[in-house]
């Protein structure tokens, strides 16, 4: 049997395909987070004295929970991912520098936002308008690169799950719309990491979608599945499940009781990321199944906002985003994440079973 296979068969094909390279990329991940998280604690802790500042106007238990933990642990989560990447990515591919790019960009706002909340102590730092200005303006230059690499064809399609071979072409209105896919997406699983492993948790389900999405449409798979083929976008499934070892390898320090949390550092990033594989895999709409429980948070605050300012002063939840509403109703902390994780597995199933085989 193993001179069968040492003759027969191509390691070395069999190592360096998109396969191969996406369960090495994931381990390496894993591994690199475990093994660093503990010292990276230990430095946050050392350098912020009083932790993360807790919004006074949350849920009370939280000033006394989570008062102290250390923030900016998306910093372990973006250098796992990144070095996975400088590995096992071919970094010829112009994919995979849109991806690296994003993520530093990103990152760095939200180190910023971090620190100064850090330093200031206080729950608000950069202003919305800075922060969607250089969310906007990154999203825009990533989304011209994106454009110039994807297949004419293809370039401009939006794709419709769940009807085979059906899409639009939005020709240059594209553009507006990508960009608000990754803003939005960005600032979506930032409201969302407000609860202890809830928005790591929530990324790793739905960066396996996308991980199998992109192996798909970049591969021999493609031509059996009713997905948009994009030559040389295989190499996004090796940062996804980069990706996903990161989140998990994280999610190690951050359920609860949290020993560090993400922070916009990560939160910003990785939702930024996910908007720009979104936007490579022309699966924009199936960002909003798969990540359907970030939609519901963004979604849950523009209409506590809406309700507040249209009635003068009353809300519409209890609190908002919407998991601080459970919370609020009675609910445990880990109760709330649980029936979030779970609601996320059903979307993400639902999305895989979008894929339409032909």
């Amino acid at each position: 049997m193993l001179v069968y296979l040492f003759n027969n068969f191509n390691w070395g094909e069999y190592f360096f395909s998109p396969y191969m390279r996406c369960f090495m990329s994931f381990l390496a991940s894993l591994i690199i987070s475990l093994l660093c998280g503990k010292k990276l604690i230990v430095f946050l802790h050392k350098h912020q004295k009083k932790g993360q500042p807790i919004r006074e106007d949350g849920p009370q238990s939280h000033l006394l929970t989570k008062k102290g933990t250390p923030t900016m642990g998306g910093i372990l989560m973006l250098g796992a991912s990144i070095f996975s990447f400088m590995l096992f990515c071919d970094l010829k591919n112009l994919f995979v520098w849109v991806g690296i790019v994003v993520l530093v960009i990103y990152g760095v706002v939200g180190f910023i936002d971090d620190y100064l909340k850090v330093t200031k102590q206080t729950a608000n730092a950069l202003s919305a308008k800075m922060k969607l200005l250089l969310q906007f303006s990154t999203a825009l230059a990533a989304i011209l690169v994106i454009c110039y690499v994807t297949p004419e064809d293809t370039r401009f399609i939006l794709n419709f799950p769940y009807t085979p071979g059906w899409n639009i072409n939005l020709r240059w209105l594209y553009i507006p719309f990508a960009m608000i896919v990754i803003a939005g997406a960005s600032n979506g699983v930032n409201l969302s990491d407000g609860l202890d492993g809830l928005a790591s948790g929530l990324l790793a389900s739905v960066f396996i979608v996308f991980m199998i999405a992109a192996y798909i449409a970049g591969g021999v798979l493609a031509l059996e599945y009713y997905v948009p083929i994009i030559p040389g976008v295989a190499e996004v499934a090796v940062m996804c499940a980069a990706i996903v070892g990161a989140c998990l390898g994280f999610l190690w320090f951050n359920a609860k009781p949290a020993s560090v949390f993400m922070g916009d550092t990560g939160s910003l990033a990785l939702g930024a990321f996910l908007g720009v594989v979104a936007v490579m895999l022309k699966q924009e709409i199936l960002l909003a199944v798969a990540g359907g429980v970030f939609v519901m948070e963004s979604v849950s605050v523009m209409i506590q906002i809406g309700w507040f300012r249209y009635t003068k002063g009353k809300r519409f939840f209890k609190m908002a985003p919407i998991h601080h509403h459970f919370e609020q109703s009675g609910w445990e902390e880990t109760k709330v994440v649980f029936r979030f994780w779970l609601v996320g597995i059903v979307l993400a199933i639902l999305a895989l079973m979008s894929f339409y085989s032909k």
